[in-house]
């Protein structure tokens, strides 16, 4: 996602590369030149709003990955351990503390100090305590969005209104800090840009029902996906969503995939094995598995569930974005989704795969194995790593139960699935 991260090559690249790299020299010089920064979470944050304060948006989830892939995230780790932190503790907080330790210096250039830390708490507890520990360490202002947790019967009105009440909260507390103005009017176009990126985005996504995939839903999405993680809700945004759509429509037509012959169809569950990106892609190409729906790709919006803005609804459809995160849907929601994944892309399988870390991700996952396997009678795959850390990535015993499970596959289409 980085302007020197490898990405592939008939996608967009020079767009990408043009865009991210321009983004992370604004926030290279921001402190110098006064300008104010907010730490903002992926998964249902409030870009939009913190553009009306003209906040240059920071995402420390993002910089762990990118350090994962550019092989720095280990050592970052360790200076977090030293420093106090658990083996348990999420791997992406330790790589933020331990980026901060080294001077905020990544690979992608220097991150710069926060002067307000946004945490909109979506799902996952530990959101608080990383945002609070930065808090401390950098003398920054938090804020808290406190977020609904979406029950069986969905986001209720009464959830919209508190959620709304805390966005007034936050706008008050932008305009003390920054002296300018909340304008309805700019919000309105911001979210017009986001609206239009979210469409495109989806008839990206949707493209991966065609036989064969013209991308991979989770190893090539993940790249796809940083602009509108990182640059919603500006037309720099839409202009790229609209050139990827192009370019898989071309690779659609041609009946051209990310492999060479596409013989498996899954549905991923859980994020990447960050630092051992390229091996962990490897193991499941080598089968011809291509995955065409994945839960990661949505952590930034479930976009293809219906989740807009709208800027006939500014702080209402915010809200309801907000709260429409993935993991901060129950888990009968989330099992829910991954079924109908599997029956509308057609795959032959679903793969989890658990991060020992990211208990936002991994809980109720081993639930999902029983049920899928158990009572909807579907192929699942389940396989452990982490997110960050590479002490915990195995490449032999992953390679043995990819291997194990894809031959199983094979022989379940020779003898039929009762043999």
């Amino acid at each position: 996602m980085t302007a020197t991260m490898t990405v592939p090559q008939d996608v967009g690249k020079t767009l990408q590369r043009d865009l991210l790299a321009k983004y992370y020299s604004a926030l290279e010089t921001a402190n110098q030149r006064g300008e104010p920064v907010a730490y903002l979470f992926i998964p249902g944050n409030l870009v939009e709003l913190m553009r009306c304060f003209g906040f240059h948006a920071v995402y420390p989830e993002i910089n762990a990955l990118q350090c994962g892939i550019k092989k720095v995230a280990g050592d970052n780790i360790v200076r977090a351990e030293d420093l106090g932190y658990s083996s348990d503790v999420c791997g992406y907080v330790k790589n933020d503390v331990g980026l901060m330790l080294a001077d905020r210096l990544s690979p992608f250039g220097k991150i710069p100090k926060p002067d307000l830390l946004v945490c909109n708490y979506s799902g996952c507890n530990t959101f608080i305590k990383w945002f609070e520990a930065l808090a401390h360490f950098y003398g920054a202002e938090f804020a808290l969005v406190d977020l609904p947790y979406i029950r069986e019967d969905g986001i209720s009105k009464g959830d919209v209104a508190y959620v709304v009440a805390q966005l007034k909260e936050l706008i008050a507390r932008c305009e003390a800090r920054t002296g300018i103005p909340f304008s309805e009017a700019k919000l309105r176009e911001i979210l017009g840009f986001s609206r239009q990126a979210e469409e495109l985005w989806v008839q990206i996504l949707h493209l991966a029902k065609e036989h064969p995939s013209p991308f991979d839903s989770y190893f090539e999405a993940v790249f796809y996906m940083a602009p509108i993680n990182m640059l919603r809700g500006t037309p720099e945004c839409v202009d790229y969503n609209r050139q990827v759509l192009a370019e898989m429509k071309t690779r659609r037509d041609e009946k051209r995939g990310p492999v060479p012959e596409e013989k498996f169809r899954i549905v991923v569950e859980g994020p990447p094995a960050w630092p051992h990106f390229r091996t962990f892609w490897e193991l499941f190409k080598r089968w011809g598995a291509v995955a065409v729906a994945s839960t990661y790709s949505k952590v930034g919006g479930l976009y293809d569930q219906g989740v807009r803005h709208d800027p006939n609804r500014p702080l209402e459809s915010i809200a309801e974005y907000a709260m429409g995160s993935y993991t901060n849907w129950n888990l009968k929601k989330r099992a829910d989704l991954l079924r109908r994944y599997v029956e509308e892309y057609e795959a032959d399988a679903l793969v989890i795969h658990s991060v020992k870390s990211c208990r936002s991700f991994s809980v109720g996952q081993a639930d999902f194995r029983e049920e899928f396997v158990n009572e909807l009678g579907i192929p699942t795959l389940m396989i452990e790593s982490d997110l960050a850390d590479p002490r915990y990535f195995q490449e032999a015993q992953l390679r043995n139960r990819i291997d194990a499970f894809f031959e199983s596959l094979t022989q379940r289409r020779l003898t039929g699935p009762t043999a």
